[in-house]
């Protein structure tokens, strides 16, 4: 089995945590994990954002979060066990992974407010 790559904290940059945070089933993976006090299994992730997630997909979307150095994954058999690398990332960019997870929360507070099926009415160019 290959090794897993992790970048060194040197190497990592705003952009490629951006990057990897601008979809919103890995921002939400991502968040989980920041805030857990333990290891989280890849399995954990087969729902989320209230979606099913295929296997494949996800393990996309980990090697994404790994690659941009926002968590470390371990091989434990089977398993794959995921940590945040969150304190690493806030020595090198301090109050980044803070802001980003408060504007997570926030975002996801205000989706969950909303109906299903209510959207705001699309505007339409007037005559001219």
């Amino acid at each position: 089995m290959r090794p897993l790559f992790h970048p060194s904290i040197e190497d990592v940059t705003v952009e490629a945590i951006l990057h990897a945070l601008s979809d919103p089933v890995r921002v939400a993976i991502f968040a989980q994990i920041a805030n857990s006090q333990c290891s989280q299994r890849c399995s954990d992730f087969l729902t989320v954002v209230d979606r099913d997630i295929p296997k494949s997909t996800l393990s996309q979307h980990f090697t994404a979060l790994r690659h941009a150095g926002l968590i470390r994954g371990e091989r434990r058999g089977v398993e794959m066990q995921n940590t945040s690398r969150c304190a690493e990332i806030e020595r090198r960019f301090p109050g980044l992974i803070k802001a980003i997870i408060h504007a997570h929360k926030v975002q996801s507070r205000g989706q969950r407010k909303k109906k299903p099926g209510t959207s705001a009415p699309r505007s339409r160019p007037g005559p001219r």
